[in-house]
């Protein structure tokens, strides 16, 4: 028998991206509710527990909205907003983030999908913490590049018209306020006790992302040079398929560029610097690693598959 997927919000970036990973999986049998219903809601919640698992592709009020339609007991969700991230009775989907943790999303009814500048921070600060590199309330700051994908289809949009403002020809800072809606998780997950102090820009490309991290050894708790880090971070992800700790001297031409791993579903870590100061950066696919792809990983475990199926790593 199939298992029932449906997609609630497929008509966005990321579950599009989603559908576009699972339908050519002949084992899964992928619900779609009728256009002209999609908003309906006696017709969503029909949807929503005549699945096995549901994604949840919608803004945050709505997807609080879908789950609480939810009354089949047998019905696991992921949930691809910022609405439950750091709730309570969810399971975060980063697999990665320590021992255990895929053990967790195996047996979950409720997963949280982590966002796309959270999955680059915390692949990168997480460990430091657990390993002691980092105390717990550590002042730390971040500053990361990003797609145009990733704010959504009206800036999508906004990018691809012909005459655009030339204002998006240039990166743009944004998230000036410093509150972020990925910074509750970005700090939770971490295990850090003060909320980083983010820089995000949005950059005239579609998809790709790096997320960076600048200390100063002296931040540290533990000495470690960039090698150091660099061994303890291989350590700490040593097989995991979606997670790849460069070598030193990478990337060779001494420019590291933000798009590389487009259409791709893995993250990069990279260790710069000197016995002084160190860049952390993570690189991945806002869209793949930072959204869909994630996604269809926790599903992956979820169901009991191989974690790579239907994934290009």
């Amino acid at each position: 028998m199939k298992t029932k997927i449906f997609i609630d919000g497929r008509e966005g970036t990321t579950g599009l991206q989603i559908e576009e990973r699972l339908s050519r999986r002949e084992e899964l049998e992928l619900l779609r509710i009728d256009e002209d219903k999609r908003k309906d809601a006696d017709e969503r919640r029909k949807f929503l527990n005549a699945a096995d698992l549901v994604f949840l592709c919608l803004p945050d009020a709505a997807a609080k909205e879908a789950v609480a339609m939810i009354d089949n007991p047998n019905t696991r969700v992921i949930d691809a907003s910022t609405a439950h991230r750091t709730a309570p009775g969810w399971t975060y989907g980063f697999p990665e983030l320590e021992k255990g943790q895929r053990e967790k999303i195996a047996a979950a009814k409720r997963v949280a999908n982590p966002g796309c500048y959270a999955t680059g921070f915390i692949a990168l600060v997480a460990p430091l913490v657990r390993g002691g590199f980092l105390l717990p309330d550590a002042l730390v700051s971040c500053h990361a590049l990003s797609g145009y994908t990733g704010a959504g289809k009206k800036a999508i949009a906004q990018y691809g018209a012909p005459d655009r403002d030339p204002e998006l020809d240039s990166p743009r800072q944004y998230g000036l306020g410093l509150s972020h809606k990925h910074l509750p998780e970005m700090a939770a997950l971490a295990g850090l006790t003060h909320k980083p102090l983010f820089n995000p820009m949005i950059c005239d490309y579609p998809q790709g992302m790096t997320v960076s991290v600048p200390l100063f050894s002296a931040q540290l708790n533990r000495a470690a040079d960039p090698d150091a880090l660099r061994a303890f971070y291989a350590e700490y992800y040593a097989g995991q398929p979606f997670i790849r700790v460069q070598p030193a001297g990478e990337p060779a031409s001494g420019f590291l560029g933000a798009n590389n791993l487009a259409g791709r579903d893995i993250l990069e870590i990279f260790v710069c610097g000197n016995a002084e100061q160190l860049t952390l950066i993570s690189r991945l696919d806002n869209l793949g690693k930072g959204a869909s792809g994630a996604a269809v990983q926790n599903m992956n475990i979820m169901l009991g598959c191989p974690e790579e199926t239907g994934l290009t790593l």
